[in-house]
């Protein structure tokens, strides 16, 4: 008896290793990324605990619009995948300008929130005053940088489309070289200078004062601005993007194009924003049952979203090769390079729990000594290792329909699963449990939830992505148009 039925089995042999050399960079660049934040949290600790907590709840502002615009413009990415494997290759400049376009104003909007939205948001939280005021200094520099990263996020789109994901990689990396000692200068100041080079420092340079968060955030604005002043320049002079001189000319605003890119791009937006809302909400729900669990939580949902960027590049590199294949009218090819995604991404889900359950304990000691925070830490991680295979599938999955162009579905099945199944259902079981069969469960209710959302999420997913490729492989083929006069543009 065969495991797998031929055709997918050769599609297998072929797509496998294409889709993993995509997917590993787009992981470096997501990995980089994170980093930037977690040096933001660990050297602003080092100055104060206020400095700390201001830019731990500023960034629970401005991320969230990054994640946003990120989603957005990821609707570029299916376009332009469609376009080169169409060998419309005419249509992508005009595309990527509108995806521009849109990033920019995308980008002031956000700037113009973060600087004057703020304080009314710190006091409906009741954030303590010196860390209200210091995160409005934190967040109104951040702000600077949001429509440099706009542009980056743009173009990183395109680049993905075009089956090049390296550059997000290196120029993440060079955006965490720049981040590192921005910081140190300017969070510590001429102070932090003289401790580390002592008597060679400049006088000039140890005469600077020290901002703290204030200074993280000029320190991320600028990280943002090279990123993405690096992939203009890259975009401009590399020859791996063929005959598209992407910066020729400029086209005008379309509206046409901008709303094939609104269209796509807006639902992924919008449910990336749900998942991260799902997050804070629940985070929120758990810091009133004490300080051990809020602990632990932190650090089991820390250290698994490590291990989530894999099959989240994995979704992402499954959008172009999909969106590749359904541009040159391989209708077939592409419902089987959509499923053998979803293989890969259950052995990335396995690859995952193994390296859960033999690294947690030692990994979780790295981040408290703590033995109640430890104990409590590692049985979270135990529920965490149910929901890899669910939670690299739906994503897989997400990515796969995004190929397909098909995102106002993924919009409402995440809003169902994320915030009435694993939000509503977890909080149901963490505070009332379920009447008098289960007490009221806790943490545990809550991360049951997540483990009940992703599922939930993984067979819609799956049952769209079926009837989808389905109905696209063997429905009528829609034929490869040639370029229009607009595109040529």
């Amino acid at each position: 008896m065969r495991l797998l039925p031929s055709p997918l089995l050769s599609t297998s042999r072929r797509e496998t290793w294409p889709l993993i050399r995509l997917a590993l960079p787009i992981c470096g660049a997501q990995l980089a990324q994170a980093g930037m934040s977690v040096v933001d949290i660990m050297m602003t600790g080092r100055q104060s605990a206020t400095d700390l907590a201001a830019v731990s709840v500023g960034a629970s502002l401005w991320l969230p619009l990054m994640l946003f615009m990120t989603g957005t413009l990821m609707g570029l990415t299916p376009i332009v995948a469609h376009l080169l494997g169409g060998g419309r290759r005419a249509g992508i400049r005009p595309s990527v300008h509108q995806a521009l376009w849109i990033g920019l104003v995308m980008g002031m909007i956000a700037a113009l929130l973060l600087s004057v939205a703020v304080d009314p948001v710190f006091a409906l939280m009741e954030v303590p005053a010196p860390v209200a005021s210091r995160a409005s200094d934190y967040v109104g520099a951040v702000a600077f940088g949001m429509p440099g990263i706009a542009i980056f996020l743009a173009l990183r789109a395109f680049s993905d489309g075009m089956n090049h994901t390296r550059p997000s990689l290196w120029i993440s990396l060079v955006g965490l070289g720049v981040n590192i000692p921005c910081n140190y200068l300017l969070i510590y100041g001429g102070d932090g200078l003289v401790e580390l080079l002592g008597a060679a420092t400049p006088d000039w340079l140890a005469q600077m004062p020290a901002l703290g968060a204030f200074g993280c955030g000029i320190a991320t604005a600028i990280s943002m601005w090279v990123m993405s002043l690096a992939m203009i320049l890259y975009t401009q002079r590399s020859r791996a993007y063929g005959d598209i001189d992407l910066w020729h000319s400029a086209s005008r605003p379309t509206a046409k194009l901008m709303g094939e890119l609104l269209y796509v791009g807006l639902p992924i937006g919008v449910a990336i924003f749900v998942e991260v809302t799902l997050f804070t909400l629940i985070a929120l729900f758990v810091a009133s049952l004490g300080e051990t669990v809020v602990a632990a939580h932190q650090v089991a949902l820390n250290y698994t979203s490590v291990l989530f960027m894999l099959p989240l590049s994995l979704g992402m590199a499954l959008t172009v090769r999909v969106g590749n294949t359904l541009g040159s009218g391989n209708l077939e090819r592409a419902r089987l390079v959509a499923w053998n995604g979803i293989l890969v991404a259950v052995a990335v889900a396995v690859f995952n729990s193994l390296v859960l359950w033999s690294t947690a304990e030692p990994v979780v000691a790295l981040y408290t000594h703590n033995p109640e925070v430890q104990a409590l830490t590692l049985s979270l991680v135990g529920l965490a290792m149910l929901y890899q295979v669910s939670d690299s599938v739906q994503v897989a999955l997400a990515g796969a329909l995004r190929g397909y162009k098909d995102t106002r579905v993924i919009m409402v099945i995440t809003l169902l699963s994320y915030w009435l199944v694993g939000l509503g259902g977890g909080h149901w079981l963490g505070e009332y449990g379920l009447g008098t069969w289960v007490e009221p469960m806790g943490v545990y209710g809550y991360w049951s939830g997540l483990i009940a959302g992703l599922t939930v999420a993984a067979v819609l997913l799956g049952e769209r992505l079926r009837r989808r490729s389905k109905d696209t492989a063997w429905g009528k083929p829609r034929p490869v148009q040639a370029p229009t006069d607009r595109e040529r543009q």
